[in-house]
């Protein structure tokens, strides 16, 4: 059976180097080419560094129109820019790894529908699906906090959620917080109540719960480690700790990645993973829920790869079992 046929856009950055890592192993794609016009003639292996004797390609500025599957890595807002001076054939699928398509008004794109791609949320339509929309990386942790709630239309007070990500969440390009200097042993938060990935999170948990209007208070914090997040959600709940268990665990049932553990998380339980750990604590009248991510993998190209496997008809979880291993 002939492989898939991948390529790449935007091949320099962190979500491009754990997409290569994890597709160079997976048993039904091969790399058709890696774009990046500011590396075009490089040796990947010379910015991908760990690909030393793994993967003997060079990045190109050129695209092959006929590949199986394409994978926009690129800055936000600049897939739209990208898709609009290239063009692919009816048969390439697209998934975008920036928000361009992520939310409602901004779904349909020169006749091209995106689906946002949550498996747990939408499986069936990324099935059948040409065009996702991968979620983002905070979006991700949060929504699968929330989602059973949603689904049981519990939500009908204001969640509070406080969650830190790593440094690579910030991408490659350099700014005065993502130097060492700043970051090491220090801590921050940013956009206050503000946050981009509000929108998207907002519009799952409507999904789920029609008429939902109650608010999100999000509180996005910068952490001194490499990858990960690890989001702290609360919000009120009058069943019990137990009720809470059975609503999530039945939600979650048949996920591949998401589970529910009786234990207190810490953030080591799921880097360099594909998984989504949740856990449940009752105070009071408040349910504390914790979900921990890796933000390059279930938050970005673990994600995606997930994504491309269900739109193949491939097990959903082909080659997601090895761990990236560079940061």
């Amino acid at each position: 059976m002939r492989k898939i046929k991948v390529g790449i856009i935007g091949g320099a950055g962190y979500t491009a180097g754990e997409l290569i890592r994890l597709l160079i192993h997976h048993p039904e794609t091969e790399i058709n080419f890696v774009y990046s016009t500011s590396n075009a003639g490089n040796q990947i292996s010379k910015v991908h560094q760990d690909l030393v004797g793994s993967l003997d390609k060079t990045f190109t500025d050129t695209v092959n129109p006929n590949v199986d599957v394409l994978f926009l890595c690129l800055g936000h807002g600049n897939s739209v820019k990208f898709l609009k001076a290239n063009s692919f054939s009816e048969n390439t699928k697209i998934i975008d790894l920036g928000n361009d398509f992520r939310l409602e008004a901004d779904k349909v794109f020169d006749g091209k529908t995106f689906v946002y791609g949550l498996p747990e949320l939408n499986k069936s339509s990324i099935e059948s699906a040409n065009y996702i929309a991968n979620p983002g990386c905070f979006a991700t942790a949060i929504q699968l906090g929330l989602l059973p709630l949603a689904d049981k239309g519990l939500l009908n007070t204001d969640v509070h959620i406080n969650a830190v990500t790593g440094a690579t969440g910030a991408g490659t390009s350099l700014s005065a917080t993502t130097h060492f200097t700043w970051r090491d042993n220090n801590f921050s938060y940013y956009k206050p109540f503000m946050h981009q990935h509000l929108g998207e999170i907002n519009q799952s948990v409507n999904q789920l719960q029609e008429g939902f209007n109650s608010e999100i208070l999000f509180m996005p914090n910068r952490g001194n480690f490499s990858r990960g997040i690890f989001a702290t959600i609360y919000t009120d709940f009058s069943g019990s700790v137990e009720d809470a268990i059975r609503i999530y665990s039945e939600y979650y049932k048949d996920a591949k990645f998401t589970f529910v553990s009786e234990n207190q998380l810490h953030l080591k339980q799921v880097v360099n993973t594909n998984k989504c750990l949740i856990h449940l604590h009752k105070h009071n009248g408040k349910l504390l829920v914790t979900s921990i991510i890796d933000n390059l993998l279930k938050g970005a190209s673990g994600q995606a790869i997930q994504n491309m496997n269900l739109m193949f008809g491939l097990e959903e979880t082909a080659g997601l079992g090895l761990k990236a291993t560079y940061f």
